[in-house]
């Protein structure tokens, strides 16, 4: 017989019951309920110590649902002692002053990549000194990545490779740039970006020819583009390639289907001309890459083409 359904036996006949039989019938059902209620398990917690507060401990705790193992690889995955990392930069990091402090990490969710975490997700209560709020800390992490704009001149027509995926999240085939995130803690930025060319559109590149667009950027930005700082820690290298083909190529590369099917990749390629590719999508990569692409053709920043 379960706790619940005994209480509620004892509920039934309770009217019954004398005024001293029914005090001791509701102690019973409150010292049951106390027994059902210090059984539930305790929440995972660990505490760390960050240089920047070395005399106020930071409590780190796992949500309902979040197994032991889940917790431990959050904790010591990349993703979040680079989060770590950045809140202590001398020059952008919130925690750089004493005008913030960090008190508590929830984390909420973990989803793994097979054996790496993918997308951890966590709500960090940071306080502002000064006036004693929490400032908005929700946190959906899944680390850098890269994106590559693909310039093909063909017979005096200069073409951009896109391509057509499904995006679950937006519910829509969305018209993109080539991307990817990093697989692992070398942040080996161009080498990732050539293989996820290949596999989203069977274009083999070279690292040589490739040209770090962001690397244009002043230092101080950390030479990467962060497309929704107020949710996301992502952070995206922009990479150039620009070559010469003759028309039959752009032919073989349209509605091409490629893509990792074994990771659920349904990819076809898409080229489009380059003159109308800023209107053609609204996917931030593309906007992004032409902005960097047309500064930097402008202030003589580019290599002579190939």
């Amino acid at each position: 017989m379960s706790v619940l359904t005994f209480t509620k036996r004892i509920a039934v006949l309770a009217p019954s019951l004398s005024p001293v039989h029914h005090q001791q019938t509701t102690k019973i059902r409150r010292r049951l309920l106390s027994v059902k209620m210090s059984a539930s398990p305790q929440p995972l917690t660990h505490y760390l110590t960050v240089p920047t507060q070395p005399n106020q401990p930071v409590e780190i705790i796992a949500a309902p649902g979040v197994s032991d193992s889940s917790f431990r690889s959050a904790i010591d995955s990349s993703l979040f002692k680079q989060w770590l990392k950045n809140l202590q930069s001398e020059t952008t990091g919130i925690l750089a002053t004493s005008s913030f402090s960090l008190k508590r990490v929830l984390i909420q969710g973990v989803d793994m990549f097979g054996y790496r975490i993918g997308f951890l997700k966590f709500k960090a209560d940071i306080i502002d000194q000064e006036t004693g709020q929490t400032v908005p800390g929700i946190v959906f992490a899944r680390g850098p990545a890269v994106t590559v704009l693909i310039l093909l001149d063909a017979e005096g027509e200069t073409y951009a490779v896109l391509t057509e995926q499904v995006r679950v999240p937006t519910g829509k085939l969305v018209l993109e740039l080539p991307a990817g995130m990093l697989d692992d803690d070398k942040r080996d930025f161009v080498g990732t970006a050539v293989r996820e060319v290949e596999e989203e559109t069977g274009i083999r590149l070279n690292l040589e020819d490739m040209i770090d667009l962001t690397a244009f950027l002043d230092p101080t930005t950390g030479c990467r583009v962060i497309p929704s700082p107020g949710g996301c820690d992502e952070e995206l290298s922009v990479f150039l390639y620009r070559g010469r083909v003759n028309k039959e190529i752009i032919a073989e590369l349209q509605g091409k289907e490629t893509g990792l099917r074994d990771h659920g990749e349904l990819i076809k390629v898409r080229v489009v001309p380059y003159r109308k590719l800023w209107q053609m999508t609204a996917d931030a990569k593309v906007l992004m890459a032409i902005a960097l692409y047309e500064m930097a053709k402008n202030e003589g920043l580019l290599p002579l083409k190939p």
